[in-house]
């Protein structure tokens, strides 16, 4: 059975980001599938041979590690586990290369932490080296450099979803598939009989969230709110996801040619360009902006600057030049954007006319705070 809305968008990706999550590309002891490796870049093969490009992001370097060092359990000493995803690392390169090369393929190794994003000459030419490695035919498999990202080993959730998600805004690739240990998002608690999996999702709103019911494994980091929020950041941007369980046999086949596999998202917005993307979903905020009422209206339904008067308070420290987070009253954030102003100087311009900030700035080089050609909505 072929959904025509799914073979659409398969025929029209010509670019492709895949996750292959810890517990896909691993046996349930920790040591990489070779086997599962091998069929997968059958797989990648194919795509290729079709005139797609295809891009991987691989979890399993400590897995691997762990499997290799005979551990049974995730360890929590951070040395020990970036000493686990050095020897790992290496694993799961060499089983992606023997794999590729059967093809005359080659895999190329990429290593990322976040500040390789969030600098924008690092992010820009990360992504030149991705579309050099693309046009040569070469397959990026990207994960986060384990042995210097200390934050990233530290996190609950979030690991390579988020950073497949950025890969995908990085090179503005149409579709991302998080492949998984679960075969989609379900309506109701997974472990129910009568769950079922939401094959489409349209609008990616709270009432979706709501349905995550994630347990806590040794093995993996990530869970369906973090495929979630990956897929916000995504589909916002312009892109859309399919959440699909990994180790179903041609699991990339059936997706691409329309079958209804797994859970789809579909795009919540236009294609935002290369730049606005950086701004949106690379960069951490280094503070938080409240506007009133009125200024949430204009930044998010209307596309206008924010200016002075619509803003209620400042939360962080940042400069001129930084990504702020714009909030609701409440604290929710409803945009990202590129401030003209410090921290302090908006503390002192909060709630005033555009006219009076040279009188208490003693200047006035921009009119707006955050001007709408460096914004963008998140929500």
């Amino acid at each position: 059975m072929v959904d025509l809305v799914r073979q659409e968008i398969a025929a029209t990706a010509g670019v492709i980001v895949v996750k292959v999550g810890t517990r896909v590309i691993t046996h349930q002891g920790g040591l990489l599938d070779d086997e599962w490796v091998n069929k997968f870049c059958d797989e990648i093969n194919e795509v290729l041979n079709s005139g797609r490009k295809i891009v991987v992001v691989s979890s399993g370097a400590v897995g691997a590690g762990m499997g290799r060092l005979g551990f049974k359990q995730r360890p929590t000493d951070l040395a020990l586990l970036q000493a686990l995803a050095a020897v790992g690392q290496s694993a799961l390169i060499e089983a992606y290369e023997r794999a590729l090369s059967r093809y005359g393929r080659h895999a190329a190794q990429i290593l990322l932490t976040a500040e390789d994003v969030e600098n924008r000459v690092r992010y820009l030419n990360a992504r030149n080296t991705l579309l050099t490695l693309l046009n040569l035919g070469a397959v990026p498999i990207i994960n986060e450099n384990d042995t210097v990202s200390v934050e990233e080993l530290q996190l609950t959730f979030g690991d390579n979803d988020r950073l497949a998600a950025i890969v995908t805004n990085l090179i503005q690739a149409p579709l991302l598939i998080l492949l998984s240990d679960v075969a989609g998002l379900y309506d109701g608690d997974p472990t129910d009989p009568n769950s079922q999996v939401i094959p489409l999702i349209e609008k990616l709103d709270q009432s979706v969230f709501e349905l995550v019911r994630d347990r806590v494994t040794g093995l993996t980091r990530g869970g369906m709110a973090s495929k979630l929020e990956a897929a916000r950041q995504t589909t916002v941007a312009g892109g859309s996801v399919i959440i699909a369980r990994g180790k179903e046999p041609n699991i990339l086949r059936k997706i691409l040619a329309g079958e209804p596999i797994g859970t789809l998202i579909l795009a919540q917005g236009g294609v935002l360009a290369a730049r606005k993307r950086w701004i949106g979903f690379s960069v951490k905020p280094r503070g938080k902006i409240f506007m009133d009422g009125g200024a949430c209206q204009a930044v998010v339904r209307e596309g206008r600057s924010l200016l002075p008067a619509g803003i209620l308070d400042v939360q962080g420290d940042f400069h001129k030049g930084d990504v702020v987070a714009l909030c609701d009253p409440q604290g929710r954030e409803l945009a990202r954007g590129l401030t003209n102003y410090s921290a302090e100087e908006v503390r002192k311009i909060r709630g005033l006319r555009t006219s009076e900030i040279a009188r208490v700035l003693g200047q006035c080089p921009y009119q707006e705070v955050i001007h709408r050609d460096n914004m963008v909505v998140t929500q």
